[in-house]
């Protein structure tokens, strides 16, 4: 019985897009909405380094590979290159909206400095389960019409076609993992799995949640009124963490495959608008 339940027929396909150079992005970028925007901020802070840190933990698994994943492997590389690239961009602008992200860029040296000596295997299990909160909340930020709803168009089509790809390379770290971990039994891998993907939830909701907390201090707004206000945005309304709770949970049933899930059709829909910055699929 095959693992690998990726579509044969999916097409991984980097669009080599720029935005916003040159242009100026608003503090509050985000709908006015200061909790929002710091959330969103804090997140893109950890995606240059964060990517990097995927794209090396897949390739230390790449020898030996079907063919079909060795070319999904080199458009995945692409593509999260081409996203390292447009968050540097996107937070230079954040930067020249006034906020001070230095320390928030150390908390993502300091947290990837201790997978340097740790087994490859680890790492990739790591990117597996973060593979699969991007892809989460991509689906979430393409299915929500409202999502995006009060921001600039450059702004929130960049953040667009970061989840177009992000949906659309969701299988490649898992079955990396399935052929890295073959010869594994069944349970050894769901273990493991499930053990790092709960230790990555919680780094990553608590590391963001701190980094959404700086940002906000930095706008004067702190202690309850922080505190509250981000709880109401992850748990209430528009509730990003609520929300994913029933793909989060997914994960963890027997036979999980991130395209049991086809959302083919949501990123056709969302695509549309980026057919002439399509990058040459790998041969």
């Amino acid at each position: 019985m095959r693992d690998d339940k990726t579509p044969a027929d999916l097409a991984i396909t980097p669009r080599d897009r720029r935005f916003g150079r040159g242009s100026r992005q608003d503090r509050w970028w985000m709908n006015g909405d200061p909790v929002a925007t710091a959330f969103h901020n804090a997140l893109s802070v950890t995606f240059p380094r964060g990517e990097a840190f995927f794209i090396e933990s897949v390739k230390a698994f790449r020898d030996g590979v079907p063919a079909k994943l060795d070319r999904e492997i080199r458009a995945f590389v692409q593509q999260e290159v081409m996203h390292s690239r447009e968050h540097v961009a996107f937070n230079r602008r954040v930067v020249d909206a006034g906020y001070d992200v230095s320390h928030l860029e150390q908390v993502v040296v300091e947290s990837l400095e201790l997978t340097r000596n740790r087994p490859q295997i680890l790492n990739l299990a790591v990117t597996m389960a973060l593979e699969h909160y991007t892809a989460m909340m991509a689906q979430m930020m393409l299915k929500d019409a409202d999502y995006w709803r009060g921001v600039d168009r450059e702004t929130a089509d960049m953040w667009k076609w970061h989840a177009i790809e992000e949906i659309e390379h969701k299988g490649v770290a898992y079955d990396t993992w399935l052929h890295a971990t073959r010869d594994w039994s069944r349970w050894k891998r769901w273990k493991v799995k499930t053990i790092m993907m709960l230790l990555v939830s919680r780094t990553f909701w608590v590391k963001r949640i701190e980094g959404t907390l700086e940002l906000l201090a930095q706008d004067g707004i702190t202690g309850a009124r922080a505190k509250w206000g981000v709880f109401a945005y992850l748990l209430g309304r528009p509730g990003v963490v609520r929300r994913l709770i029933p793909a989060w949970l997914a994960f963890f049933m027997p036979g999980f495959h991130p395209w049991n899930h086809d959302d083919r059709a949501l990123i056709a829909k969302a695509d549309s608008v980026y057919p002439d910055a399509r990058a040459p699929q790998p041969a």
